[in-house]
C-alpha cells in the first residue's frame, strides 16, 4: 500500500491537520474579526471526517497494481478538492459530491504508465493531482457519468532533484517536488528555482508547469513558463518528451504544449528547470501614493524602464489598509530588487526616482546583503519563513514585512474566515496599459453591485462588504490586477453567493478585454469564459491534440474542452 505522510494535511482546508485553531481560539479570532470588519458571526466548526457521507468506490484496481492504490476515506476526501474558497467551503461543510473512487501513489514513471495504461483501458477518468492546491476547479473528479470511475493520480511520490547541470546551470527535477523540497535540495547545490507562488508551501513543481503557475517576480519571470528548459511527460499514446535546448525556432514548442494543458494532453513526470544563483543583496522599500492612478502611472513608467525589480506590487488603499502595510488612506507600492553578483543600489535609487515624479513618497530601504542561514522548509503556519523567501520579505516590522506576512498567512486566514461566517475569495486578470483605467472602473462597479445584491449590509460605512486591488505582474504593456473580496457570508449557501458574484465579474472580465485568468489556470470553474475568450480555430486544434495522445479521453475530463 501506499505509504502515509506522517503528518496529515487538513481533510477540508488549508494546512496541517495540527495546525487547525481551537474553538476559543476561533472565537478569539471571530471577536478580532467583527472589530476589523464589522462582520462576521458566530463561529461554526468543520464537518469530522468520521462523520462524512462518501459514494461506495465504483471500481477496484486489478492484483497486479493494488499496491500502488489507496481507497481508505482520508485519502478519498483528501483529494476530492482543491483550495478555492468554494472548495473549502464544501469541505467545511462536508459536501465532497465527487471523491475519487481510488488513488494511484506512483513512485517511478512505470508505476504512472500502467496506472495510466489500466485506466485507458477501463474507461476510468485519470485525475493527475500534485500538491491540491487548484482554485479552480483543476483536480476535483467532476467527470460525468461516461466513466466507469475516478481515479486520482498522486504524483507527490516523484520528488527528487535528479541531476543538476552546473555549466548550463540548469536542474532535472521530478514533477511532484514540492516548492520547500524542490529549494532545499537545490540548496545544496548552491541554487534556486527562484519560484514561489503563494501555494509554494504544497503546489509542485508537475503543477506549475501544468498550470503555467504565475511566481513571485512581478517583472521578466513571471512565470514558470520563462524557466521551463524542457519536459517530459506520460500520455496513454506515449513518452511526450521534449530535446533539452536553450531555445528553438523548429515549428510549435512541444513544451509550450504542456505548459498550461492542465494534465489533458499527459501527466508530467519531469522536467529540466532553469536554476540560479542564490541572491546576496536584497533591496526592498515601500512608496505610498495618494491615488492608486498615481501609483498605476508610476509602476508603468517602471514596468517600461527595463529595471526589471524583482518586486513591483501595488496595492490600492483598501488592501494597505487590511493588510496593515502603508498608511492609512494611501496606496502602497511595494517594491524590490536583487542579485547574485552586484549591489542593487543604483537600481533602487533610479526606480524610486520614478516612483517620486509620479507623486510617491519612498519609506526607508531595507538592505540584506545575505540570505539568513537557516530556514524552515517545511512551513507550518503563517509566519513561518519560506525556504528561499521571496526577495521582498522584511521582518514586519516595516510596510514590505507587514504586507509580506500578511501575504503568506492569507490561506490559513481564509480557513478562519469560513468558520467565522466571512466571504473570502479573489479573482485575478491582465490588460493592457491603454485599456486598463476603463477596465478596471467597469470591473470595480460590477464588483461592488455583485457583492451588494448578494449581502444584506449597507454599500458603506462600518460592516460594509470590503472590495479591493493589487497589481501582482507588470509588464511593459499592462499589468495583473488582482482582485480580493470580503463580505458576510450567506451561511449554508456561501457558494452559490460566490458563485453569483465570480459570474457577474467574470462576465465583466471578459466583455471588457481581459483574460480569464493570469496566472489562477482554467480548471472546471473557469470554462465558461474560457471557451469565449479562445479562437475557435484553436479549440479545435486542441481538441485534435488530445484525440491524438489520449483517444479514451480518460485525462482530466472537463478541463479546457470537452472529450
Amino acid at each position: 500500500m501506499a505509504v502515509a505522510s506522517a503528518r496529515k494535511r487538513k481533510h477540508w482546508g488549508w494546512g496541517f491537520a495540527d495546525r487547525q485553531p481551537s474553538r476559543t481560539e476561533l472565537e478569539a479570532a471571530a471577536a478580532g474579526i467583527r472589530d476589523r470588519l464589522g462582520f462576521g458571526g458566530d463561529v461554526e466548526e468543520p464537518v469530522p471526517l468520521e462523520d462524512i457521507e462518501l459514494t461506495e468506490p465504483r471500481i477496484k484496481p486489478p492484483p497486479a497494481l493494488e499496491g500502488l492504490f489507496a481507497g481508505d476515506r482520508y485519502d478519498r476526501v483528501v483529494h476530492s478538492l482543491g483550495k478555492a474558497y468554494r472548495d473549502v467551503v464544501r469541505g467545511f461543510r462536508g459536501q465532497f459530491d465527487n471523491p475519487p473512487d481510488l488513488v494511484a501513489h506512483p513512485r517511478t514513471e512505470e508505476d504512472v504508465e500502467r496506472v495510466l495504461e489500466w485506466c485507458a483501458a477501463q474507461g476510468v477518468a485519470a485525475i493527475p493531482y500534485g500538491g491540491g492546491t487548484s482554485v479552480v476547479g483543476g483536480v476535483e473528479p467532476r467527470v460525468g457519468k461516461q466513466f466507469r470511475g475516478a481515479v486520482t493520480i498522486d504524483l507527490s511520490g516523484l520528488g527528487g532533484v535528479l541531476d543538476v547541470d552546473s555549466t548550463s546551470r540548469a536542474a532535472r527535477i521530478q514533477a511532484g517536488a514540492s516548492g520547500p523540497a524542490l529549494e532545499d535540495q537545490l540548496r545544496r547545490h548552491g541554487y534556486t528555482l527562484r519560484h514561489f507562488p503563494q501555494s509554494f508551501e504544497f503546489s509542485t513543481l508537475g503543477g506549475w508547469i501544468a498550470t503555467r503557475a504565475g511566481g513571485h517576480f512581478a517583472t521578466l519571470y513571471t512565470h514558470i513558463d520563462d524557466l521551463v528548459e524542457s519536459v517530459r511527460a506520460i500520455t496513454p499514446a506515449g513518452i511526450w518528451e521534449s530535446r533539452r535546448v536553450p531555445g528553438s525556432g523548429a515549428g510549435p514548442s512541444p513544451d509550450r504544449m504542456l505548459l498550461g494543458s492542465e494534465g489533458i494532453l499527459g501527466l508530467i513526470t519531469e522536467a529540466w528547470v532553469r536554476v540560479q544563483e542564490r541572491p546576496r543583496s536584497k533591496l526592498s522599500c515601500g512608496v505610498a501614493f495618494d491615488t492608486f492612478v498615481a501609483g498605476a502611472e508610476a509602476v508603468r513608467e517602471l514596468s517600461q524602464s527595463g529595471l526589471n525589480p524583482a518586486n513591483c506590487r501595488l496595492l490600492d488603499a483598501a488592501e494597505s489598509a487590511f493588510t496593515n502595510a502603508g498608511p492609512p488612506g494611501k496606496s502602497l507600492l511595494v517594491l524590490g530588487f536583487e542579485s547574485a553578483h552586484h549591489p542593487m543600489d543604483s537600481a533602487m535609487d533610479t526606480a524610486l526616482q520614478v516612483a517620486r515624479d509620479h507623486g510617491g513618497e519612498p519609506g526607508e530601504i531595507r538592505k540584506r546583503e545575505e540570505e539568513r542561514a537557516s530556514r524552515d522548509s517545511e512551513q507550518p503556519g503563517p509566519g513561518a519563513v519560506r525556504a528561499n523567501p521571496p526577495p521582498e520579505e522584511g521582518d514586519g516590522a516595516d510596510p514590505v514585512g507587514a504586507w509580506r506576512h500578511a501575504f503568506l498567512a492569507a490561506p490559513y486566514l481564509r480557513d478562519t474566515f469560513v468558520a467565522c461566517g466571512v466571504l473570502s475569495d479573489t479573482f485575478e486578470t491582465a490588460i493592457t496599459w491603454d485599456r486598463f483605467d476603463g477596465f478596471h472602473e467597469r470591473v470595480m462597479d460590477t464588483a461592488r453591485r455583485a457583492i451588494a445584491d448578494g449581502c444584506d449590509t449597507p454599500p458603506d460605512g462600518p460592516g460594509s462588504p470590503r472590495l479591493s486591488c493589487r497589481f501582482t505582474h507588470v509588464y511593459p504593456d499592462g499589468p495583473a490586477p488582482y482582485y480580493t473580496v470580503l463580505c458576510p457570508a450567506r451561511r449554508g449557501g456561501e457558494v452559490e453567493q460566490w458563485d453569483e458574484i465570480k459570474a457577474a465579474v467574470s462576465d465583466a472580465v471578459i466583455e471588457s478585454g481581459g483574460t480569464i485568468t493570469h496566472h489562477h489556470a482554467v480548471g472546471r470553474d473557469h470554462r465558461p469564459w474560457y471557451d469565449r475568450q479562445r479562437p475557435e480555430p484553436f479549440a479545435e486544434a486542441l481538441r485534435g491534440a488530445k484525440r491524438a495522445v489520449d483517444p479514451a479521453g480518460v485525462l482530466n475530463p472537463g478541463v479546457l474542452i470537452d472529450g
